[in-house]
């Protein structure tokens, strides 16, 4: 589901449950989901970058 039409949705939702007063909220909600959807922080699951590797130790 794209984000426009669970936006769409969620606002009837709540404005058919009498909850207007979330609308706004909501607003903020979908900006911010946009936002780390198109931020150029998320790493590829296949780097093979030994800088960004968590090493553990396993205990015996």
């Amino acid at each position: 589901m794209r984000i426009e039409a669970w936006t769409q949705a969620i606002i009837a939702d709540v404005k058919l449950r009498g909850l207007s007063q979330l609308v706004p909220l909501l607003g903020g909600l979908v900006q911010a989901t946009q936002t780390l959807r198109l931020a150029d922080w998320n790493e590829s699951a296949d780097r093979d970058d030994q800088e960004n590797v968590i090493v553990t130790k396993e205990s015996d």
